[in-house]
């Protein structure tokens, strides 16, 4: 495998990650409250992020095109855990909107543990099958038909160590003190906002698992 052939899946798997989706609202939410708790969350998603990618390279992720109905109920489930998420999150919005944080140590405490930021961006990663479509339709085409296993090491290590150092750098940037201090009174919109987003993002995957099934 080329050089230019590696940079070209860097580039398409960065502009992947990217773009708006349940990854990116999670972190950017949970960054404005605390950073460790985005890193945590962060953490999940990227072991999500490395089973996705290393499925891709091994060709697994084939399957979901050959068997459709898999991909179908992975829709439904993972819509399911989405749309929980998205009504959680306007909850908590809606109830603290008279009651914000008075500080960010507050903000950060209103998170609960490390442990369970890092179980949600797990779960929300691998809950959202658009990374595998992705994935499966733009790099897998441009992998080797029967790539070594040094070529697949190389590759999933680069796709997975780039996502992660953008999402790394989102956090350290919308986590910086003049950032939290600016953003915290509007905390408790940005989670009804991201409620809403995630609402809207796990209703479409059941509307269109279900209508895959039919």
């Amino acid at each position: 495998m080329i050089w230019t052939d590696l940079g070209g899946l860097v580039l398409l798997n960065l502009a992947g990650a990217a773009s708006p989706g349940p990854d990116i609202v999670l972190i950017t939410r949970t960054a404005v409250r605390s950073r460790k708790h985005a890193l945590a969350t962060t953490l999940g998603i990227q072991v999500g992020v490395l089973m996705w990618c290393t499925l891709t390279v091994v060709g697994a992720a084939a399957l979901l095109n050959a068997f459709p109905t898999i991909l179908e109920f992975v829709q439904i489930i993972g819509g399911g855990w989405i749309t929980w998420m998205g009504i959680s999150m306007l909850r908590s919005g809606w109830a603290e909107r008279d009651n914000p944080p008075v500080d960010t140590d507050e903000a950060e405490a209103r998170l609960g543990s490390t442990r369970s930021s890092f179980w949600k961006g797990l779960i929300t990663n691998l809950s959202n099958p658009k990374i595998v479509l992705f994935l499966a339709a733009l790099v897998a085409p441009l992998l080797p038909p029967s790539p070594s296993v040094s070529t697949a090491v190389i590759v999933i290590l680069a796709l997975w160590l780039t996502s992660m150092a953008l999402q790394v750098g989102i956090v350290l940037v919308v986590s910086t003190n003049a950032v939290r201090e600016k953003m915290l009174r509007a905390g408790p919109y940005i989670d009804m906002g991201a409620g809403l987003f995630f609402l809207v993002a796990g209703v479409s995957l059941i509307v269109r698992g279900i209508v895959g099934l039919l």
